[in-house]
């Protein structure tokens, strides 16, 4: 029999009565991040071991909550966010015009936004801060946590855990790894360099909010994509479990090029799990379930068995 449900706060998604669930903010570089903090309705008090989720290319937590009630209902403290300019979360802020005007020990200034636009530097950051975040709650095991992350997000649980040691096991869905192609042919490589001389001159805005990138969601800052490839960090992640899932009929990248190649290169604990007769976005859908009882095998081997 189904549980009944309860409605999550301020959302129309419906939490089962066996998670608790609540809204939190976490600050980036000083901007406000909407999270969602999820784990078992259990009385019994106790730490937990804790994942900390992160979306794709033009995703938001909302998108998330399958997974993470999932998580949660296996034992785990679960934290979902959005990155700074997406979903719920407050937006970076930059100046427009003049130089601030001071006043009464206050700066003046005309601002603009930067929203949904997609900067895998500034997200890597901000999945950090969402880690240093969750030291502080009563139920997180400091001692056992690890990330999650699908498609682009798949690339920065690399990035992430090649600089926290934090990170005791990462789980990988259907990455991308390297972002230089945007300055492997022309023209590509020359709108790339262009649009990063233009922006530190001033001459150049940043993309507008949600505008298309072929068929994704949010235009890229090409000049942070340049120097951004997980795979240069794989070795670095020796002491970190890694999970890669793929897509067998990936179509956006080629997986012999990303997951197949940081695999690969990895050393230390790793696997690497092919999901068959999907396409990209098929971990999403058909295979969304086998995804998750792979990431949730993976975590239970790595965060709740103790180590020798």
């Amino acid at each position: 029999m189904n549980a009944p449900k309860l409605r999550a706060a301020e959302s129309e998604a419906e939490v089962p009565e066996d998670i608790t669930f609540r809204a939190a903010e976490i600050l980036s570089e000083g901007t406000r991040m909407a999270a969602e903090v999820f784990a078992p309705q259990d009385p019994a008090e106790g730490q937990l071991p804790t994942i900390v989720m992160s979306h794709g290319w033009g995703g938001t937590a909302e998108l998330l909550r399958p997974d993470a009630i999932v998580f949660a209902q296996a034992g785990y403290l679960v934290v979902t966010f959005d990155y700074r300019g997406w979903g719920k979360s407050d937006s970076r802020l930059i100046l427009a015009g003049e130089k601030p005007e001071r006043r009464d020990d206050k700066l003046i200034a005309q601002v603009k936004e930067v929203r949904e636009v997609v900067d895998p530097l500034d997200q890597t950051t901000d999945i950090m801060n969402a880690l240093h975040w969750v030291q502080a709650e009563l139920r997180c095991d400091r001692d056992r946590i690890g990330i999650w992350g699908s498609s682009f997000s798949g690339g920065h649980v690399v990035h992430v855990s090649a600089r926290d040691p934090r990170v005791k096991a990462f789980v990988s869905q259907v990455g991308a790894m390297d972002a230089r192609w945007v300055i492997e042919k022309p023209p590509l490589r020359d709108s790339t360099f262009q649009q990063g001389t233009g922006r530190t001159r001033g001459t150049v805005e940043y993309p507008a909010p949600g505008a298309k990138f072929g068929s994704l969601t949010g235009f890229p800052v090409l000049e942070k994509l340049m120097g951004y490839a997980p795979i240069e960090d794989i070795d670095r992640c020796e002491n970190c479990a890694k999970l890669f899932i793929i897509a067998e009929h990936e179509e956006l990248f080629a997986n012999q090029d990303h997951a197949i190649a940081a695999y690969n290169r990895a050393q230390g604990v790793k696997k690497l799990v092919m999901l068959e007769g999907i396409e990209h976005y098929g971990i999403y859908e058909e295979k969304r379930g086998e995804a998750q009882r792979h990431a949730l095998d993976w975590f239970n081997e790595h965060l709740k068995t103790p180590r020798e």
